[in-house]
């Protein structure tokens, strides 16, 4: 099999070019949406502590060495949360950051294991207000890129069309035929057997060691996601608390979280949450998820204290993460996301 020409290859890199030339434009009029609502860009530390505890992100280790020669483990952050909400808890309370993280085991069209994220704050706001930004945002990236659609892979939406919102419950029972809400007690906790039953009746595959989650993540990968964000985007919300380490749970149903993400051509652009605040209920989710890690992978994370520190001063806030290599890829119209990053990594 032959193989492709590098990027760096001069007609390789002409073709790219304009996509890139868009990426530019968009970044800019992301920046100025940002700066008119009274939003101050912070710059966060590359390594950390902890990379994240959640048990299928998966980090980049590196270690720091002292001037005696003594070392310390360190990673690349895998998203910038940790030390975005440290800044909330100093005082901060309209942020946002856009830059580069790290995350391995990760490769395909749409994955890259180095990316530029986007992720902002509101201290004392709703996630519903988050949801009001997404689809602003949208419509100034499609501006930017002098588009009125975007495109992938057959699939398109309309970035001015006001996003649908659907529960994950709601999603299940639309394009799998599961109810969900089922499978999980008055408090939260799952039933694996339950799930299982009700994915095996509709043709999802199940192993014997698979947990809940498992399961989840497979029929949302399978079933609901290339479903989402057809002719419009759409809000997929109310995840179940276990699928939503970071973020609290909803008034008045303790089953669900304030979790929602955003989905256009069938693709995940970003993910937000109403911040969880309680240390002692975060550290607890922390270490069921590195368990989980452990089970899996055979590796863990460090805990990073401060954070957990942070937290019981940090005020009530809403955060989100979008993948802005995404949202370029689909605003350009571009057919993966090597081609809308300046410098992609080799593989």
């Amino acid at each position: 099999m032959t193989r492709a020409s590098p990027w760096w290859t001069p007609h390789v890199h002409a073709d790219r070019r304009p996509f890139l030339m868009k990426r530019g434009r968009i970044k800019a009029a992301v920046h100025n949406w940002f700066q008119q609502r009274d939003f101050v860009e912070v710059e966060c530390g590359i390594v950390q502590v902890s990379p994240g505890n959640e048990a299928h992100l998966h980090a980049f280790a590196t270690e720091r060495v002292f001037p005696d020669g003594t070392r310390q483990p360190l990673y690349l952050h895998t998203s910038p949360e940790f030390a975005a909400k440290k800044l909330l808890a100093a005082g901060e309370s309209r942020i946002y950051t856009l830059g580069p993280v790290f995350r391995n085991r990760e490769l395909g069209p749409r994955h890259a294991c180095e990316f530029t994220m986007l992720e902002w704050y509101r201290a004392a706001e709703p996630y519903e207000a988050l949801m009001r930004d997404c689809a602003e945002l949208l419509a100034v990236a499609a501006d930017a890129a002098e588009t009125r659609r975007f495109t992938h892979r057959g699939f398109e939406s309309d970035p001015f069309a006001e996003p649908e919102r659907v529960t994950v419950a709601e999603a299940f029972l639309r394009h799998a035929g599961i109810d969900l809400l089922a499978t999980l007690d008055a408090n939260g906790s799952a039933d694996r057997d339950a799930l299982a039953a009700q994915a095996t009746a509709t043709g999802i595959r199940i192993v014997f060691d698979d947990s809940w989650s498992d399961i989840f993540s497979r029929i949302i990968a399978e079933k609901v996601e290339p479903n989402l964000g057809q002719g419009r985007p759409t809000v997929l919300c109310e995840y179940p608390v276990v699928e939503a380490a970071l973020a609290r749970p909803k008034a008045g149903d303790p089953r669900v979280a304030e979790r929602f993400e955003l989905y256009c051509c069938g693709v995940e652009l970003a993910n937000g949450f109403g911040e969880l605040t309680d240390p002692a209920e975060q550290r607890r989710r922390f270490v069921a998820e590195m368990d989980e890690k452990e089970r899996v992978y055979g590796d863990r994370y460090p805990l990073d204290e401060d954070f957990l520190a942070a937290l019981a001063i940090m005020p009530e806030a809403s955060g989100i993460a979008l993948g802005f290599d995404r949202l370029v890829m689909l605003a350009t119209g571009a057919p993966r996301l090597d081609v809308v990053i300046w410098t992609p990594a080799a593989e």
